[in-house]
C-alpha cells in the first residue's frame, strides 16, 4: 500500500505536465506566415494564436467576435506592423493595451523595400533602403541585411490603400524570415526566461531550414525564363530575393480595380514586352484578371502570398514559399 501511494506520488509531475502551458506567454500573430515562424519558435513549448484566416486579405478585415476575444488574452502580439494591417492598430490598444508588442518590421537587420510605383515597374528597381532611408547599392540579389526605416510605414486605410513607402510584403524574402526568427525567440525569452534554450534551439533550427530552403528555391527559380505581371505589387521582395522581374502590376492596390486608362497600359505593356505570364491571387476576384488578359494569350496563373489553402503551424511557410515557386514553374514554362 505505501509503495503504491508513492509511486502515484511520483508520477504525478508527469500527469501535470512540466513547464504546464499556463506558464507560457499567451501570444497572437497577424498572418499564417509569421504564425507559422512563431510556431516553430514555440514548439514543445507553446503554441501561438492565429487572428486573420489565411484566405483573408490582411489589408483590410473585420475581426469576428471570436477572434477579438483571442486578442484581448493576448500577453504578446507578434504583427508585421501598421504597415500591412493598419485596422490592427485601434482593437490592439482597446483590446490588449497591456500586452508586448513586436512589430518585425522595425526590427534591426530586415531588408525592406520600397513600393514600385505606375503599371510598368523599373528593371532592377528594388528601392533596398537603410534606417536613415537612403537607396542602399547592394547588390540586390545577395544576402546583405539592412536596418528598418522608421518612418516608411502608411497609416491610411483599406481603401485608400495606395503602396507608396514601405512595401511591408517582407516575409516573402526567406532572409527576412531568419531574422525574424530570432527577433521572435528573443522577445519570447524575454517574457519567458524559464524556456529561453528552447526557444534559441527552435529558432536555430528553424533558421538552418530557411536557409535549405532559399537554395532549394533559388536553384529552381534560376532555370526560368520570360516576363511576368503581377495582379498588385505584393512580390517584390520573393523578386528581389530570387532575381526575377515583373513587368507591372494590374491593380494600383489589392483594393482598386484599374480603370480603363490602366487596362489600355497594361495591354500595351504586353505587346510591348513579350508577357508571357500574369499572376492571379486566391484573395481577389480572379474574373477581373481574366476580363483584362482576354484574348492575349496569356498564360494565367495563382500565386498565392499567405497560404490560402495551406493549414496554418509549423510547415505552412516553407509550403508557402515552395509553393510560390511552383507557381513561376508553371506560369512560365506553360505552353
Amino acid at each position: 500500500m505505501h509503495t503504491q501511494k508513492l509511486a502515484s506520488l511520483s508520477a504525478l509531475p508527469l500527469l501535470l505536465g512540466a513547464p504546464a502551458l499556463a506558464d507560457v506567454p499567451r501570444v497572437v500573430v497577424d498572418i499564417a506566415p509569421v504564425h507559422a515562424l512563431v510556431a516553430k519558435v514555440m514548439a514543445g513549448v507553446g503554441a501561438p494564436d492565429l487572428v486573420v484566416p489565411s484566405g483573408a486579405s490582411p489589408h483590410g478585415y473585420a475581426l469576428r467576435p471570436s477572434e477579438a476575444a483571442v486578442l484581448q488574452g493576448a500577453e504578446l502580439v507578434i504583427w508585421v506592423g501598421p504597415g500591412l494591417t493598419p485596422w490592427l492598430a485601434d482593437p490592439l490598444d482597446t483590446l490588449a493595451p497591456d500586452a508586448a508588442r513586436l512589430s518585425l518590421l522595425e526590427a534591426e537587420s530586415v531588408r525592406l523595400l520600397d513600393f514600385r510605383q505606375g503599371v510598368r515597374f523599373a528593371a532592377h528597381d528594388h528601392g533596398a533602403h537603410d534606417a536613415d532611408g537612403e537607396k542602399d547599392a547592394h547588390d540586390d540579389h545577395g544576402h546583405e541585411e539592412h536596418a528598418h526605416n522608421e518612418h516608411g510605414h502608411d497609416d491610411h486605410g483599406h481603401d485608400d490603400h495606395d503602396h507608396s513607402g514601405t512595401d511591408p510584403h517582407a516575409w516573402l524574402d526567406p532572409v527576412n524570415a531568419g531574422v525574424w526568427l530570432g527577433v521572435i525567440a528573443d522577445e519570447l525569452s524575454r517574457l519567458d526566461p524559464e524556456n529561453a534554450a528552447r526557444y534559441a534551439a527552435n529558432a536555430s533550427q528553424a533558421q538552418a531550414g530557411l536557409t535549405a530552403l532559399e537554395a532549394e528555391i533559388a536553384a529552381r527559380m534560376g532555370q526560368l525564363d520570360g516576363h511576368f505581371i503581377v495582379f498588385h505589387d505584393a512580390y517584390h521582395y520573393f523578386e528581389a530575393r530570387f532575381g526575377v522581374e515583373a513587368a507591372g502590376a494590374i491593380s494600383l492596390s489589392d483594393a482598386a480595380p484599374p480603370g480603363p486608362a490602366r487596362v489600355a497600359e497594361i495591354r500595351d505593356l504586353v505587346a510591348d514586352q513579350a508577357i508571357t505570364c500574369v499572376f492571379a491571387e486566391p484573395q481577389f476576384n480572379r474574373g477581373l484578371v481574366d476580363a483584362v488578359f482576354d484574348g492575349t494569350g496569356v498564360n494565367i496563373g495563382v500565386i498565392d502570398p499567405l497560404g490560402a489553402t495551406l493549414t496554418p503551424g509549423t510547415d505552412l511557410y516553407a509550403a508557402l514559399m515552395q509553393g510560390m515557386a511552383a507557381s513561376f514553374e508553371s506560369c512560365l514554362s506553360a505552353d
